[in-house]
């Protein structure tokens, strides 16, 4: 799975947003991908962020070679690179257990002509390790972190961490030498969103037993709040 993240130049995000959506969902998707998610970040007007997944780093390289070699990219890549400051920022991941992969989309993905906004949000939480985040973090997490999660109201939809392979597709950067461990909620709307961050802020078993604990692990936190496109599947 790569969280690609795109720092756009300012009132280019709609524009890439239409193109995206308009030109490059299926295309990418016959060569081999899974476009999961395309979302506008809520708190950046000038940031576009999306997801996309790939069964195996060998397939990895063959869609992309596929999409980025093929005739749909070329005639539009002048258009999509025109509204971009930063391409680069890719996290590469991988389900952090059997059980971190994101669920298989229920519903068929909307159409061009869908109407609306998808009122959803999507709340993305990205830890910096102090090292990696190995069997223990991961067991640690499922048994303590998870239910307190979901108590709150944000239980995680799926939860991953640093792929360290090699990227199969250099001309494509992704970031290396970094620990993350980045997890998914979504909500059905902003108000939501900020209950759940409320009960989790004034829980004392947060407060006094997971936080303390998480130090172990985590240096730094970072939190995306994402309002998917009409046509994303995670919405």
């Amino acid at each position: 799975m790569e969280l690609r993240q795109y720092t756009l130049h300012p009132g280019q995000r709609d524009v890439l947003i239409d193109l995206f959506d308009r030109e490059f969902v299926e295309p990418q998707e016959a060569a081999g991908m899974t476009v999961l998610g395309q979302f506008r970040d809520l708190d950046d007007p000038d940031r576009f962020v999306w997801l996309r997944g790939f069964d195996d780093m060998p397939r990895r390289a063959e869609a992309l070679a596929s999409f980025y070699g093929g005739p749909v990219w070329q005639a539009h890549r002048d258009e999509a690179n025109a509204t971009m400051v930063d391409s680069d920022d890719v996290l590469l991941l991988r389900p952090a257990s059997a059980r971190g992969g994101f669920p298989a989309p229920v519903d068929a993905r909307p159409a061009l002509d869908s109407a609306g906004s998808a009122p959803s949000l999507v709340l993305a939480t990205i830890w910096h390790g102090v090292g990696p985040f190995d069997t223990a973090f991961v067991e640690f997490f499922e048994r303590r972190v998870r239910p307190l999660l979901a108590e709150s109201g944000g239980e995680p939809l799926a939860y991953l961490h640093s792929d360290h392979s090699a990227n199969t597709f250099p001309a494509l950067p992704v970031r290396t030498g970094e620990e993350v461990f980045v997890w998914f909620a979504r909500f059905a709307d902003e108000g939501r969103s900020d209950e759940y961050l409320e009960r989790l802020h004034h829980s004392e078993r947060w407060s006094e037993e997971v936080l303390p604990a998480l130090s172990r692990w985590v240096e730094t936190s970072q939190r995306l709040r994402l309002a998917p496109t009409e046509r994303s599947l995670l919405r």
